[in-house]
């Protein structure tokens, strides 16, 4: 195991033949072993880590960038091919880098798509969790602001927002009033940022009409899924997690099988 994320990250893109972007390498680190963690944003830390060693380090980093949240290793044939490329100048890369951390105007932080209603427990205040990835540690959405889309399938059925009630409150009302037939998935867009212990906080919006147009086009784009884009829009920085299982789920599944277990016993004597 690798000492640092650091090092662990430099290890991924050796093992790589071509550039990763940054979901993707930290997904390997823990998929490989080669680093733990108990974060819930594993993603985040390895994009932080990245560019705080092409802004700090500059020439003695072993990184660089080549495209948006995409790096490599300097010395790697990758690299060589996406440096001679003219379009982009080295001081353009620095600042884009430090844009990815410091000073993303997204007003969506992180979103989940068509998540399934029956892997939640519904009640008034339900956990509703979600993973930046399958390692990483589980964080509960509850209580995200945003907006929500609920789907039969993969048909969307209604859009809503969740700001004066959050997002648990909100999905579980519509699984008791007249959509309660009606939807098995949902999706949300959410307002609140994730911290690496796996909690939500507000932060300030600092956002620019281009921002804002470019958050709107990529909200568009993942719930209507149109053929022709081929991507989620530009500039749309948000971190997209998977769902998670509620462990009161788990923990019926288990009673269930051992019942069921039991059952088989009794009826076997």
């Amino acid at each position: 195991m690798e000492k640092s994320w650091k090092e662990a990250i430099k290890k991924v893109l050796e093992e790589s033949a071509t550039p990763l972007h940054y979901t993707e390498i930290s997904e390997q680190i823990l998929s490989r072993g080669y680093y733990e963690t108990d974060g819930a944003t594993p993603a985040a830390t390895v994009n932080a880590q990245l560019a705080a060693s092409i802004k700090h380090d500059r020439e003695k980093s072993p990184f660089i960038r080549v495209g948006k949240g995409i790096f490599t290793l300097k010395n790697s044939p990758a690299a060589s091919v996406e440096i001679s490329a003219p379009t982009v100048s080295k001081q353009e890369l620095e600042t884009l880098v430090e844009s990815d951390i410091e000073s993303s105007d997204s007003i969506i932080h992180s979103f989940g798509m068509y998540w399934q209603r029956d892997l939640v427990v519904w009640r008034n205040d339900p956990r509703v969790y979600g993973k930046q990835q399958a390692l990483s540690k589980p964080v509960d959405f509850g209580k995200q602001k945003g907006i929500y889309i609920l789907y039969d399938h993969h048909t969307v059925v209604y859009v809503g927002r969740s700001i004066d009630r959050p997002l648990g409150k909100r999905l579980f009302e519509h699984t008791i009033d007249r959509l309660g037939s009606r939807w098995n998935r949902f999706s949300w867009f959410g307002l609140l940022d994730v911290t690496s212990e796996g909690s939500l906080r507000e932060t300030g919006l600092n956002t620019s009409l281009a921002s804002l147009v470019a958050t709107l086009e990529a909200l568009l784009i993942e719930a209507l899924e149109p053929p022709q884009n081929r991507k989620r829009g530009d500039d749309f920085s948000a971190i997209e997690y998977i769902q998670g299982i509620d462990p009161e789920l788990k923990e019926r599944e288990i009673q269930n099988t051992l019942r069921s277990i039991e059952q088989k016993m009794r009826g076997g004597s």
